[in-house]
């Protein structure tokens, strides 16, 4: 579905994503994810350090951080790989229940829901790309973590892991 026949289509889409922002609040993944209907052309977000704490020793990430709603929106849509030591942040000012889908994605992800002091909640793990099945944080988190479909079994990431960031209140050890 085309969202802007004529006129400005990035502020008919600002507006729309307003509007799905303050009506969808229950799962405001949906409403977000759903407004983002084409790659970015934007250049590389910047990156920052993130640590998972596992059974298995600390595993550092370089992770880019969606602050914005429109790379809330866009999050890793359209790309067509994921190294092991990348990923996404998905970070909420206040825990909530969130919910996010697989529309536009190529690859499979792990979604890693995350509580407000950085404790693994739940995992879902090798989400199917293209997918429109919604996928729920059963609980309120705070952010939510994408990886590359299989990462989170192959660090041995479990919920009641700890991840350091300093949206959790704790920093990586480097």
């Amino acid at each position: 579905m085309k969202l802007a026949r004529q006129g400005n289509r990035a502020a008919t889409l600002a507006a729309l994503l307003v509007l799905a922002t303050a009506h969808v609040t229950a799962v405001p993944w949906i409403g977000q994810r759903a407004l983002a209907a084409q790659p970015a052309t934007a250049p590389a977000a910047q990156e920052e350090r993130l640590e998972l704490v596992t059974a298995s020793g600390v595993h550092a990430l370089d992770v880019e951080i969606a602050s914005t709603p429109e790379k809330q929106a866009l999050g890793l849509m359209y790309r067509t790989s994921l190294p092991d030591t990348k990923g996404m942040l998905f970070p909420h000012q206040k825990p909530a229940e969130l919910s996010m889908w697989m529309r536009n994605t190529y690859i499979p992800l792990d979604m890693v829901f995350i509580t407000a002091d950085g404790t693994v909640h739940r995992i879902e793990a090798r989400t199917e790309p293209f997918s429109e099945r919604i996928i729920s944080s059963n609980g309120p988190v705070a952010a939510v973590l994408e990886i590359a479909g299989g990462a989170a079994e192959r660090m041995g990431l479990k919920p009641g892991d700890k991840v350091r960031h300093p949206h959790f209140g704790s920093a990586p050890a480097n």
